[in-house]
């Protein structure tokens, strides 16, 4: 059986906790398949707040560690969801 997570975070201030965040995703990037980051930005503004999700594959043993690591980081919020197939 195959196992996919998924893992949304929302970062509430990106010029606070983006250099804590590229940390532990740099650690974790040998179980990142897929990442993507967006932020609100137009011509008036940049938002401070912005969301990745991550589509995280095998070593599943590392998972709950990754996860562990982004939760001790302030000012973010981690969700997941996990598809076995």
């Amino acid at each position: 059986m195959k196992e996919t997570k998924i893992i949304g975070i929302i970062i509430k201030d990106r010029i606070k906790e983006a250099d804590k965040t590229q940390k532990v995703l740099s650690k974790y990037a040998s179980i990142i398949d897929t990442r993507l980051g967006t932020h609100e930005l137009n011509s008036a503004t940049c938002s401070r707040k912005g969301i990745i999700l991550l589509i995280l594959r095998n070593k599943s043993e590392l998972w709950t560690q990754f996860e562990a690591d982004l939760s001790k980081i302030e000012g973010i919020e981690v969700k997941n969801m996990t598809f076995n197939y």
